[in-house]
C-alpha cells in the first residue's frame, strides 16, 4: 500500500451562511472570497493530505445548507467516511441546529450507531466581534454527542483550519483502531474506551 493514497469523502454540514464553503476553500486553496455566494446544492473539491506518515485524498463535499436543497443534498450523504459539522459563533440558531444536522445527516447515510461515526464540530467565524455561542456551550454538546472534537475555526484568517480538516482524519483512524481492538464475543465491550477527543484547535 505504500504510495497510495486512500480516498475518503468528507461530507460539510450545517446551516446556509456559516462559511462551510469558505472553509473548503480556504483548506483546499488557501484562499477567502469575503463576495461567496450560497452554494446551489452540491459542490466538492478534493486535497491530499498526510496524517501520521499516511497518504490520503480528501474528496470534501460542500452542501447547501437551506431546507429547499435537502433533497439534492441528501444522496450525497452515503458512503461518507467522516463529516464535519459546522456553524458560527455569532448565529445562535446555527448552533441550535446542530443536532438536527446530526440527524438527518445519520439517517440518510444509513449510520446505525452515531457515536462511533467520526464527526467533527467546527465552530467558524471566530473573527467576528458579536460572538453569541460561548466555546463551553459547543464543547458541552460535543461531549454529549460522542466526544466528537471541536475546533475553532476562521475561514477569513486562517485559524486552525488546516487542523480541523486534518482532524477528521485523525478522528476516523481513532475509531477504526478500537473497532480493531473490540473483542468479537459477548456483549460487555466497552463503547467508551479512548474516547478522550482532541481540543487542541479549541479554547481553554
Amino acid at each position: 500500500m505504500s504510495g497510495k493514497s486512500k480516498l475518503l469523502k468528507v461530507v460539510l454540514l450545517g446551516d446556509g451562511g456559516v462559511g462551510k464553503s469558505s472553509l473548503m476553500n480556504r483548506f483546499v486553496s488557501n484562499k477567502f472570497d469575503a463576495q461567496s455566494f450560497h452554494t446551489i446544492g452540491v459542490e466538492f473539491l478534493n486535497k491530499d493530505v498526510t496524517v501520521d506518515g499516511e497518504s490520503f485524498t480528501m474528496q470534501i463535499w460542500d452542501t447547501a445548507g437551506q431546507e429547499r436543497f435537502k433533497s439534492l443534498r441528501t444522496p450525497f450523504y452515503r458512503g461518507a467516511d467522516c463529516c464535519l459539522l459546522t456553524f458560527a459563533v455569532d448565529d445562535l440558531q446555527s448552533f441550535r441546529n446542530m443536532s438536527m444536522w446530526k440527524k438527518e445527516f445519520l439517517y440518510y447515510a444509513d449510520i446505525q450507531d452515531g457515536n462511533n461515526f467520526p464527526f467533527v464540530v467546527l465552530g467558524n467565524k471566530i473573527d467576528v466581534e458579536n460572538r453569541a455561542v460561548p466555546c463551553e456551550s459547543a464543547k458541552e454538546w460535543c461531549r454529549q454527542n460522542g466526544n466528537c472534537p471541536y475546533f475553532e475555526t476562521s475561514a477569513k484568517d486562517s485559524t486552525n483550519v488546516d487542523l480541523a480538516f486534518k482532524a477528521a482524519v485523525k478522528r476516523l483512524k481513532e475509531l477504526e483502531d478500537q473497532m480493531d481492538e473490540k473483542p468479537q464475543h459477548g456483549n460487555t465491550v466497552d463503547l467508551k474506551k479512548k474516547n478522550k477527543a482532541s481540543n487542541s484547535g479549541c479554547c481553554n
